[in-house]
């Protein structure tokens, strides 16, 4: 499954200074790495290692018995008593099965059922170290006891020290008076110090009493209780809590882990903010065997509003109850059949700006969906019922979304060998939505929204494709047919309610490719010269009573140089009667066929205006009418779209200069009007080591994308140039910086500002962020935009677990090709 816990049951959280811990016997000094089977790292270090060795267990001193349960030793002398006892002097070794005792000094009574031993000693268990100054061992079970124990869990890098460590016979490890660490020896910037600690290696945990965790050896928490992991398995238990603290208060927020099964987990979160109120989140996760899902939620019973301005966006829902569920399942009947369930719900739009997502990123809509799937080796099928629940506040009756009750599809596809091809689509859908069509504005644009019902669509098309090393050619013909069922509801409007419409879609594309072997600074490629022509003709049909269920005007880009298609969506076919023209070139490694520089021209010449469009007037969707033009009040924008003579000129460039360095380059140059309307600029830099450079330049026309209404988030009312620069840097395999900042070129403003440090070091890491960003108001006006600024911490104790806010999604997305080094602290997925 998709997240990761870690962390400790914590009982009583407190800080040392706030109460009295219970005096007790500290642990013995450490002993030196030597005497713990510590072995430094040489020419062999791994790269990236963080610690400075690891620990090794020696072979075994003597051979094991044939039956586990006898026992083996080996002295320098032995001595027998009258009464049967037996005392082994020198360099002793008893071993029984997997365990085995080095001491200097052994007596075994004459019941030969126990085995007492002084030191200096050494007690092994598989991937376990115990020394100490005297032990009392069984001879006929699993139970041992060690005083002035200093022991090593060879696997997990642990160790610790105790007064007394005993080996319990079910195989848990009691510790009195005990430490636990998983830094090098020599190192003890943290341990945890507990009175009774119990390790229990076969189900991965460790619990303790009267628990205070040092840093430095100063005591920073204190727990009556504390149960942590002690591997990668997951434990049920609390979690380290998050906290942030800034002007407008406090944000507390203790995750409980529950280990529900091998195949479910679950967490729950209470949540503190003391400008708010009390908020409990939680989340549920199963994997079956040809199943998983999870379902996440939260409730907050009374928002108190938070601080700051009275008429702020943030206080709109004061007083009342704010929540979010989130339910996702997925599952397949057998390998060609599959189905997929979600339902996303919340409490009002603006839930997340306020509360953010405890369990996952912030979504901008909330998804409904249950689907069947059905890939067969010619027909795919699907049936759907479909929609969301769009994250505006408030939200307009125009701008809610369109169900999908249901939506029903197949397609299909059959090849023959000489290059012919059929293809067929079909959907039938009924979208509806809640809205009151009676109070939408009484306009063109409105009364075609107003609009739910059915419709059908049909996409059958036929074709021959030939394709050869040195080029190819491919005539095509597509038929679309629509039709629709609507109903106005209440709405009084003087439109058909049954509609049709048939489109033949022709298009005919061709391309050569030309070869030569190039030498550049003595290095072999190949260089490609691909010219390419494509012919698309669309007939107008009237479309101006059609509704707007699911589609838009797609932006200009390289793609649609050789696309027939002008929208997505079905509800609009575009009229088309245009030539593309391009030419690719590209160069090739000779050895390895790796491309190192693509670079790309293209115009489409069109023989005629585009009647069709997505206006908001008459005009929309009728082939005999143009938009108006800007002398009769219209939109520049849309005037010129629809007669431009020729699309912009685009150019792209894909160049890896090097291993390390690669650019990309894209530019959409109106020869008309004599002016850039969208262009690109990226560099990155990306080393072995892991370093990351990212370059970023931005410029796009106001209006360039029609699909972008004026109620959209991505509106804005001026032409938009930004500049990026993001870069990661692994100074060592411990430390590791990142930074981001966006500049907004047009208004003179930094749009986002970031910098953060990450220390990862063998028992512990650190991860400290500062951001400043603009939170956008969701208007276009700049007025609304506020700046938001906060400081992220994150301390991780490795065996332990983490406490601090979300700093760690800041190192993974910020910068573009960066993967941070993770703290490796955490609960293995399903």
């Amino acid at each position: 499954m998709g997240k990761r816990h870690s962390g400790m049951a914590l009982a009583g959280l407190v800080t040392a200074g706030l109460v009295s811990v219970p005096a007790g016997a500290a642990p013995p000094e450490p002993l030196p790495a030597e005497q713990l089977d510590f072995r430094p790292w040489g020419d062999d270090r791994p790269a990236g290692a963080l610690c400075r060795g690891r620990y090794v267990m020696p072979e075994y001193r003597i051979p094991a018995a044939n039956d586990p349960e006898r026992v083996r030793s080996e002295s320098e002398r032995a001595d027998y008593g009258q009464d049967g006892e037996t005392i082994l002097r020198g360099e002793v070794v008893l071993r029984r099965g997997d365990s085995q005792l080095e001491a200097t000094r052994v007596r075994v009574p004459s019941d030969r059922e126990r085995a007492l031993a002084s030191g200096p000693l050494a007690l092994r268990d598989p991937g376990l170290l115990v020394r100490g100054d005297a032990a009392e061992l069984s001879l006929v079970s699993d139970a041992a006891s060690v005083d002035a124990a200093h022991y090593v869990v060879h696997e997990q890098h642990l160790r610790g020290d105790a007064l007394r460590l005993a080996r319990l016979e079910d195989g848990r490890y009691r510790l009195t008076s005990s430490s636990f660490t998983t830094c090098d020896p020599g190192d003890d910037l943290w341990r945890l110090v507990s009175s009774d600690l119990v390790l229990d290696r076969e189900k991965g945990f460790g619990t303790a009493r009267h628990a205070r965790l040092e840093v430095g050896r100063v005591p920073v928490f204190y727990w009556p209780w504390v149960r942590f992991p002690i591997d990668e398995r997951r434990q049920t238990g609390f979690l380290w809590p998050e906290l942030q603290a800034s002007g407008d208060g406090v944000d507390y927020a203790q995750p409980f882990y529950w280990n529900i099964a091998p195949n479910q987990d679950a967490t729950i979160t209470p949540r503190w903010i003391s400008d708010r109120g009390l908020l409990l989140g939680g989340e549920y996760r199963y994997l079956l065997p040809s199943d998983r899902g999870q379902i996440e939620g939260a409730y907050l019973a009374d928002d108190d509003g938070g601080g700051g301005d009275p008429d702020a966006a943030s206080r709109r829902h004061e007083g009342e109850s704010r929540w979010y569920v989130d339910y996702r399942h997925s599952g397949r009947f057998d390998a060609r059949n599959t189905y997929d369930l979600r339902y996303g719900a919340a409490s009002d739009g603006r839930y997340f700006d306020d509360f953010g997502s405890l369990f996952g990123d912030d979504p901008s809509n909330m998804q409904r969906l249950a689907r069947l799937n059905h890939r067969g080796e010619r027909w795919q099928l699907e049936a759907r019922a479909q929609g969301f629940q769009r994250l505006d506040d408030p939200l307009r009756d125009r701008n809610k979304p369109f169900y999908r009750l249901p939506s029903l599809s197949a397609s299909a596809r059959w090849s023959q060998p000489s290059g012919f091809y059929q293809q067929w689509g079909s959907n039938y859908t009924y979208f509806w939505r809640d809205v009151n069509e009676a109070e939408l504005p009484s306009n063109e644009r409105y009364d075609r929204e107003s609009a739910v019902g059915s419709r059908v669509h049909l996409t059958p098309a036929a074709g021959w494709r030939f394709d050869a090393s040195w080029g190819h050619f491919e005539p095509r013909l597509e038929w679309l047919a629509t039709a629709y069922d609507l109903d106005y509801g209440q709405r009084d409007v003087d439109r058909d309610t049954s509609l049709t419409r048939q489109v033949p879609v022709t298009s005919i594309d061709a391309g050569l490719v030309f070869e030569r072997e190039l030498d550049v600074w003595g290095r072999d490629y190949r260089q490609t010269l691909e010219p390419r022509v494509n012919y698309a003709f669309v007939p107008g049909r009237d479309q101006r009573e059609f509704p707007d269920f699911d589609t838009n005007e797609r932006a200009f880009s390289w793609g649609q140089l050789w696309s027939p298609h002008r929208f997505t969506g079905a509800d609009r076919v575009g009229d088309l009667n245009r030539l593309s023209l391009g030419v690719d070139s590209r160069l090739l490694e000779d050895d390895s066929g790796r491309e190192r520089l693509a670079l790309g021209l293209g115009q489409a010449l069109y023989f005629d205006d585009r009647y069709i469009d997505m206006g908001n007037d008459e005009a929309s969707g009728d082939p005999d009418v143009l938009p108006r033009s800007p002398e009769e009040g219209g939109n520049f924008q849309r005037y010129h779209r629809a007669t431009r003579e020729r699309s912009p000129l685009v150019a792209r460039l894909d160049w890896q200069v090097t291993d390390a360095w690669r650019t990309r380059w894209q530019w959409l140059y109106d020869d008309q009007l004599e002016r850039t309307e969208r262009a690109s600029f990226d560099v990155q830099y990306r080393a072995d080591a892991g370093h990351v450079v990212n370059l970023g330049y931005r410029w796009e026309l106001q209006g360039f994308d029609p699909s972008v209404e004026r109620d959209d988030d991505d509106f804005r009312n001026f032409d938009r140039e930004e500049f990026d620069l993001s870069a990661a840097w692994k100074l060592s395999p411990q430390l590791e910086l990142i930074g981001k900042a966006t500049y907004d070129n047009t208004n003179d403003r930094m749009l986002e500002q970031l910098a953060g440090v990450q220390w990862n070091d063998c028992c512990y890491g650190l991860q400290l962020v500062w951001r400043e960003w603009v939170e956008d108001g969701d208007t276009a006006r700049l007025a609304d935009d506020t700046t938001d600024r906060g400081f992220f911490l994150r301390f991780v104790f490795k065996g332990l677990g983490g406490v601090g806010g979300d700093a760690g999604s800041e190192f993974g997305q910020t910068v573009p090709g960066y993967r941070a080094t993770p703290l490796r602290v955490g609960q293995d997925d399903f």
